[in-house]
């Protein structure tokens, strides 16, 4: 995905030309926010992978990954884009991130078909597809921030990040009406989708593929790399991964997972400085590692204020629009 978006004639583009991730304004949540800190951390590889492979136990989003199957013909192209508009969200300045939204948004309209397990219609852009994309994604990178990070956010940070997560959602079709507003609340979600989740033959390759990529696909970095990753996301899995999926619990790994828990969170902060933390993203995800340099080199933005979805949409963007509810 692109950082930036091309520039036009209003008093904005000679910033826009500049090229930076925030050269606008300070983006949806600006410096201090509990996004910048998980989404920019190092456990954000661990949570984009819990993520992606969360994501096909709802079996519309799954049938939808298969039927396009972008992540076979271009797996390493695909983590590191779908990854990087994550941060890009997150991470750019208003304008970057609600047209980089619109843009995806577009795509997505052309992901349309039927499940054949359950033989409903499925939509890439359906509200109810997209509420779970993106409290699997904002959950599991603070599950991985959590466990191989700094710790569990205090109080207040953690009102913070879902308030947060609840504003990014404003950039999809789902809104943030359904976003969970706690930990208690995401919990609550997650229980009441559980009777409608389910895997198939499909859904357990994608997931295993998401976890495991073979070298001839991914090359020999990311390879090596989702090994590591594959085994500490496992690590992070609630039961009903397990009971749904069907897959052995590799009980053995999670024991050397928990006692070497020290040594990784370690790690995981040596990492988080500047350059290691770029230099380790861009060996295995070029796009994404991009993002993490012009985060960390950011000057100060034309605007030193955080925008609204709306406000930016209003500025920026074209008028949001619904998705219609799939056929069932």
């Amino acid at each position: 995905m692109p950082l930036t978006t091309a520039p036009d004639d209003d008093d904005d583009g000679a910033a826009v030309r500049r090229g930076a991730l925030r050269a606008l304004d300070q983006g949806l949540f600006g410096p201090g926010s509990v996004s910048w800190k998980v989404w920019a951390a190092p456990t954000a590889l661990i949570g984009f992978q819990r993520a992606i492979v969360l994501e096909h136990l709802d079996p519309l989003l799954a049938a939808a990954a298969a039927d396009s199957g972008g992540m076979y013909r271009n797996p390493h192209g695909r983590f590191d884009q779908t990854f990087g508009y994550l941060l890009t969200i997150a991470l750019g300045d208003s304008r970057t991130a609600v047209r980089t939204a619109q843009a995806v948004t577009r795509i997505h309209t052309r992901v349309t078909g039927t499940d054949p397990v359950t033989g409903r219609r499925y939509s890439a852009n359906h509200p109810g597809t997209q509420l779970w994309v993106h409290v699997v994604a904002w959950h599991s990178m603070l599950r991985a921030y959590e466990d191989f990070g700094p710790g569990r956010l205090d109080e207040a940070e953690e009102r913070r990040y879902w308030a947060e997560c609840a504003t990014a959602a404003e950039l999809q079709t789902c809104g943030p009406a359904g976003v969970p507003r706690s930990r208690e609340e995401a919990a609550g979600y997650f229980a009441r989708l559980r009777p409608a989740l389910c895997t198939s033959e499909r859904a357990n390759d994608g997931m295993r593929y998401l976890l495991w990529p073979p070298l001839r696909a991914v090359g020999a970095r990311l390879w090596a790399v989702s090994r590591v990753t594959a085994a500490l996301t496992l690590t992070t899995m609630p039961d009903f991964f397990w009971r749904t999926t069907g897959f052995p619990r590799p009980r053995l790994t999670h024991a050397a997972v928990r006692a070497c828990r020290p040594l990784l969170r370690l790690t995981m902060r040596l990492a988080a400085h500047p350059a290691p933390a770029t230099a380790l993203t861009s060996a295995i995800a070029p796009t994404c590692g991009h993002i993490l340099r012009a985060h960390h080199a950011a000057r100060p933005p034309l605007h030193p204020a955080t925008l609204t979805p709306a406000e930016a949409r209003k500025r920026y963007g074209a008028p949001r629009t619904r998705e219609p509810a799939a056929v069932s």
